[in-house]
C-alpha cells in the first residue's frame, strides 16, 4: 500500500512542475539516531541481539506556485532506539502531503500537524526525540474570511507507527479577534471555540459510545503590560481504559479541562502564573490505548507545567502529568490540579547587585496533586470536589541567578527543591511513599577568545529516599563556534555506587551537524516541553547526524 502511495504522490508532484511556468524548488532534510548497545556488567545490561539500532527521516518538500506536496521516509532498522514504541520497527513511506494554498484559503491533503488553541482539545504535532509523531492522515481546511475571523476544519486518522489508529479524528476551530473587529487600539481580545469528535466502532457493546465528542472555548486578553488567556474543555462521557480492557461494569465517566495563564511584563521585570485543572481528561484516537507508555495515540497535548531543567540532576525527579481517571481496587485517581508561578527580574547595571554587567534572577514554584474525590470500586463510582486538597503528587521551588562576572567570564547559579511521590518517578502506584530532594548547581563560563571557551558545571544532589545522594560534573570545551567536546558524570555515590558517565562531541558545518558520544545512560523519565517517555538504562555509543538543504 505504501508503495502505491508513493507513486500517487510522485504523479501529483510532477504534474505540477510539468503544468506550471517554472518547475519550483525542493527543500528538505535528513536526520539520523543511532545507537551501538554495549554489555555492563557492572551496570546489569546486557545488549540484546540487535545491538545497533538507527532511528532514520529522510523528508522531501516541493513547491511550486500556490501548491507544495512533501513526503516523509523514515527508517527504524533493524528495530528502534531503546524506549521507543516497537510498533514502529521497519521502513517506508511514514508521512507524505499535497497543499494548495491561495490568499484566504489554505487546504491540505495527506498527514498534516494541526493545533487548537492551547492544544487541550487538539494537537498533532512530532518529536523525534520523544518518538512522537500524532499526524493526521485526511483534509485540512483553513479559511479566514476576514481579517478577524479564522476557522479550520479536519477530518482524518491518527498516526500509528507506518498503521493508522482504528477511530476517526475530526474537528473544526473557529478564532474572532474582536479587538480587531472593534479597531480598538492597544487592545487584542480574541475569543475561541472548538469542537474534536472521535469515532470508533464499539463491537456491538451498546454500553460504549461511537462518537465521543469534545467541546473547548477560550479567551485572550492582551493589554499593555498585562496579558490573560482562559480556557475550558467539557468531554463527553466514555468508557474507562486499562492495559487495553475496559474496566467500568456500567458507568460512563465525562471529562473536563480548566486552564489559566495571567501574566504581567515590562523591561527588567516578569511574572506569569499558570492554573490548570484536569478530570478524567485522557484523550485518544483508539480508546483502547489509554495510558499507554509511548505517548502514542493521544489527540490532545497536556505537558507538565514545571520549570524545565537543564541538567544532569536536576532532570532526575521530573513530574509527568496525571490527567486519567483510575477506579480500580487497588488503584484509584480522578486527574490532577496545579499551577506554577514564575518570576524574572533584572538587576539594572551599575547598581550594588547589578554590577557592570548586570544580574538576572529567576524562580519557579509548582505545585501539583490529585483531585480531591472518594471512590466506590465495588460499584465503579466516584465524586470529585471542584476544588479541594487530595493527594500531593509533585512540589517543587528553582531559584537561579545568572551573573555575567566580566566581558568574558559569567556564571550560572542553580537550586531547587523538589517533593514528588515516588510512583511518579517509577510508574508504580501513587501515594506510597515521598521523595525529597535538594539540588545545587553552579556553572561558569570563560570566553577565551577566537570562538574558543571552556564551561564547568558541578552538581549535587541530597536526599535520604529512592537512590540517596548524587554528585554532577560536565566539563565543555568548545574549539569554536562549530567543534566542541565535553565530558560528564553523574556518580550515585550516596545508594548504588553508580557512575553515569559521558564522553563525545560534535562538529556543525553549514546546515550539517554530528554528535558522537559513548557512555551510559541514566534509566528514567526522558523529558521534552513537559511530555516524558520512559527509558531504560544502558550503555554504548551514540552517532546523531542531520543535515538540510
Amino acid at each position: 500500500m505504501r508503495k502505491y502511495t508513493l507513486a500517487l504522490v510522485v504523479v501529483i508532484i510532477s504534474s505540477v512542475a510539468l503544468n506550471a511556468q517554472d518547475f519550483g524548488t525542493f527543500n528538505g532534510g535528513f536526520e539520523s539516531n543511532a545507537q551501538w548497545l554495549q554489555d555492563d556488567k557492572d551496570l546489569g545490561f546486557y545488549a540484546p541481539d540487535d545491538q545497533f539500532r538507527a532511528n532514520n527521516y529522510f523528508f522531501l518538500n516541493y513547491n511550486v506556485g500556490k501548491f507544495t506536496a512533501g513526503i516523509q521516509y523514515e527508517a527504524y532498522l533493524p528495530t528502534p532506539l531503546l524506549g521507543y514504541d516497537p510498533t514502529l520497527e521497519g521502513n517506508g513511506i511514514a508521512n507524505y502531503f499535497v497543499n494548495y494554498k491561495h490568499e484566504n484559503l489554505d487546504i491540505t491533503a495527506g498527514y498534516f500537524y494541526e493545533q487548537f488553541g492551547s492544544g487541550l482539545i487538539l494537537r498533532s504535532w512530532e518529536d523525534r526525540q520523544l518518538g512522537i509523531n500524532t499526524a493526521l492522515r485526511g483534509v485540512k481546511v483553513k479559511f479566514d474570511p476576514t481579517d478577524y475571523l479564522n476557522l479550520t476544519g479536519v477530518y482524518g486518522q491518527q498516526r500509528v507507527g507506518f498503521e493508522l489508529s482504528e477511530g476517526t479524528v475530526q474537528g473544526l476551530d473557529v478564532n474572532l479577534n474582536v479587538g480587531e473587529l472593534l479597531g480598538v487600539e492597544k487592545l487584542f481580545v480574541e475569543v475561541g471555540g472548538s469542537y474534536v469528535g472521535r469515532y470508533q466502532e464499539n463491537d456491538g457493546n451498546t454500553k460504549v459510545p461511537t462518537t465521543l465528542n469534545a467541546y473547548a472555548g477560550r479567551v485572550d486578553f492582551i493589554y499593555e503590560n498585562f496579558f490573560a488567556n482562559f480556557e475550558a474543555v467539557h468531554k463527553d462521557p466514555d468508557v474507562l481504559v486499562n492495559d487495553n480492557t475496559i474496566t467500568n461494569k456500567a458507568h460512563t465517566y465525562k471529562g473536563s479541562a480548566m486552564l489559566l495563564n495571567l501574566g504581567y511584563a515590562k523591561s527588567g521585570l516578569g511574572v506569569n502564573a499558570s492554573f490548570r485543572r484536569l478530570e478524567n481528561f485522557s484523550f485518544y484516537s483508539d480508546r483502547y490505548a489509554e495510558g499507554n507508555e509511548y505517548n502514542q495515540q493521544r489527540i490532545n497535548y497536556v505537558p507538565a507545567l514545571t520549570k524545565q531543567h537543564d541538567y544532569l540532576l536536576s532532570n532526575i525527579y521530573v513530574y509527568n502529568p496525571q490527567s486519567r481517571l483510575i477506579i480500580l481496587d487497588f488503584q484509584q485517581q480522578a486527574g490532577e490540579m496545579g499551577s506554577q508561578v514564575d518570576f524574572y527580574y533584572t538587576f539594572p547595571r551599575g547598581k550594588f547587585l547589578g554590577g557592570k554587567y548586570g544580574t538576572k534572577l529567576s524562580a519557579n514554584f509548582s505545585y501539583w496533586g490529585g483531585l480531591d474525590a472518594t471512590f466506590e470500586p465495588s460499584t465503579d463510582s466516584y465524586s470529585s470536589e471542584f476544588l479541594g486538597a487530595g493527594n500531593r503528587y509533585f512540589r517543587e521551588l528553582t531559584v537561579e541567578v545568572k551573573k555575567k562576572w566580566t566581558k568574558n567570564f559569567s556564571g550560572i547559579y542553580y537550586y531547587t527543591n523538589t517533593i514528588i511521590d515516588k510512583g511518579i518517578v517509577d510508574a508504580s502506584l501513587l501515594g506510597e511513599k515521598d521523595i525529597k530532594a535538594n539540588i545545587g548547581v553552579v556553572e561558569h563560563t570563560l570566553k577565551l577568545g577566537g570562538g574558543k571557551s571552556v564551561r564547568l558545571e558541578l552538581q549535587h544532589l541530597w536526599t535520604k529516599q529512592d537512590k540517596e545522594n548524587w554528585a554532577g560534573t560536565l566539563l565543555e570545551y568548545n574549539f569554536s563556534p562549530r567543534f566542541g567536546v565535553y565530558v560528564n558524570d553523574a556518580w550515585n555515590y550516596g545508594g548504588e555506587e553508580t557512575h553515569y558517565y559521558n564522553v563525545g562531541g560534535s562538529y556543525t558545518k553549514g546546515r550539517s551537524r554530528l554528535a558522537v558520544n559513548y557512555g551510559r545512560q541514566r534509566g528514567g523519565l526522558i523529558c521534552v516541553g513537559g511530555v516524558c517517555r520512559y527509558v531504560p538504562e544502558n550503555t554504548g555509543f551514540t552517532i546523531n547526524f542531520s543535515t538540510s538543504f
